[in-house]
């Protein structure tokens, strides 16, 4: 083989990859726009307490 058909063969491997890497982005972003910002995360289900520290026994 000479190094002209390893390159065509390495370039079309190269395009096919990205060809469908390409679509594989394009059908993940579809859906995630979220252009509005808001967070789902609102307020805390419990009340904020002091955090206790003890040492370990033992």
């Amino acid at each position: 083989m000479s190094t002209e058909g390893k390159d065509a063969a390495s370039e079309e491997m190269k395009r096919k990859f990205r060809e469908a890497l390409d679509k594989k982005n394009a059908h993940n972003r579809s859906g995630q726009a979220h252009l509005d910002g808001d967070s789902a995360v609102h307020a805390t289900a419990a009340p904020q307490m002091k955090r206790e520290f003890r040492r370990k026994s033992g």
